[in-house]
Order: structure tokens, then sequence, then C-alpha cells
């Protein structure tokens, strides 16, 4: 795998490396701008199927999501990818999926429009973030849960204008948001108004709802004061 092998300094054709990595986000941004209209990144876990709750709701999402005129984009797997996916195109929506090469191999879902594999997850993380009006986090896993913390750190400070960030699934959430209260806002590593950066529902019309009216007033034309955040 090309990430692997650049972070682990086996190979020693640094300029070879860099040279595939630009290639590959020009590959992305050219994709991105395909899509042509608003857009929406949904994210959750690759390992629930047709018939579990975060399924059938992220499906439900993505059709709300195409008939309120978005374009749903998703890292392009199985789960709750493939349901966002598969409502974007039961509501005649256009379908995005940007797939990453892992060691597991990660094959698309078959309800993809414009679809894209990348080598390299910063190259393909860009990509959610700039097709994207606003997240709509499901339960997952590490892979979610880095999404759901970059968004955040972003828009904290300044780098991306804010856009709404969504979870989806009280049960899931709330205890990650108590402990959030708790410790760093208790202990003053972020602000209190860092945790109004997110919106925490289990209605999927609230979802799609937050989104389209975030939209439609221009808020994430509105930077937020950036915050020096902490490195380590």
């Amino acid at each position: 795998m090309e990430d692997r092998r650049l972070l682990e300094r086996r190979d020693g054709d640094l300029a070879g490396h860099v040279a595939r990595i630009a290639d590959e986000f020009l590959e992305g941004f050219v994709a991105v701008e395909r899509i042509g209209r608003p857009a929406v990144s949904v994210f959750g876990s690759a390992r629930v199927h047709e018939g579990h709750p975060a399924y059938d709701q992220a499906r439900d999402v993505g059709k709300r999501l195409a008939e309120a005129g978005f374009a749903v984009v998703t890292g392009g797997g199985p789960g709750v990818m493939e349901a966002a996916n598969r409502g974007a195109r039961e509501g005649g929506g256009l379908s995005v999926g940007f797939n990453i090469e892992l060691p597991h191999e990660q094959h698309s879902n078959p309800y993809i429009d414009i679809g894209l594999t990348f080598n390299h997850f910063y190259a393909r993380k860009t990509m959610f973030v700039k097709a994207a009006e606003g997240f709509v986090i499901f339960p997952g896993g590490f892979g979610t849960l880095d999404e759901l913390f970059e968004s955040l750190t972003l828009i904290q400070t300044g780098k991306v204008l804010h856009f709404p960030v969504v979870l989806f699934g009280r049960g899931y959430w709330q205890p990650l948001l108590d402990w959030i209260a708790a410790r760093p806002l208790e202990d003053g590593m972020i602000s209190p108004e860092d945790l109004e950066l997110l919106i925490l529902t289990d209605d999927p019309g609230e979802a799609v709802a937050t989104i389209v009216e975030c939209y439609d007033r221009r808020c994430a034309t509105m930077p937020a004061e950036p915050e020096k955040a902490d490195a380590q």
C-alpha cells in the first residue's frame, strides 16, 4: 500500500510518492467538480447490513437529501455508506463514493454514480470536506470517529467555514458528548461553544432539515472565530 510504504520509509522514491499524491489530489478535485450541486458527506460503520437501524436510517437520510436537491457523498463501501448511496439513488439524486484501498479489500457498493478509489487517506478525506455543505455521522468505529474529530478541528481552528455536523443516534453518541463535557470542557481544553458545533438527533427529517436550513441561509459562509488547537 502507498501509505504504508511512505510512512514506514521503506521506499526511497520520495519524489515519485509526492507526484502520485499530487495526481490523486487532482483526480479528487476533478471528481468533486463533477458533482455540480450542493452535497452532504455521510459517514458510519461499514459493518452493518440492511435491517440494522443505522443502515435503514442512513438509507432514509440519503433519500431525503436527494429529494432536497443534495448529492450524497460517502466512503463508497458497504454498511452505512452503501445505505446512504442507495437512498440517494432511490430519491433520484446523485450518489458519490470515494473509496479507499485497504489491506482487506473494500469493494465499492453498487449504488454509486461518481466513484473514485484513493490510495491515500489524506487525499480522500480532503474530498469529503471539499464537497460538503454538511456532515451526517452515523454510529461507527475508528474511521467514523476520525472523520468526526477532524471536521470539528477544521471548523474550530477556522481552516474551513462552519457547516453542520449532525450526529445521528442519541443512544450511541450521547455518552461521548457527556465525556467531552465532563473532561475536555470541564478541564478548559475546549470552549463551551465548541460543543455547539454538534447537532444530535434520532430523526432523519431533522437531520436533513438542519442541513437544508443552514444551506438556505448560507451559514457556512460565516466563519467561526478560529481557536488555537492543542497540538498534543
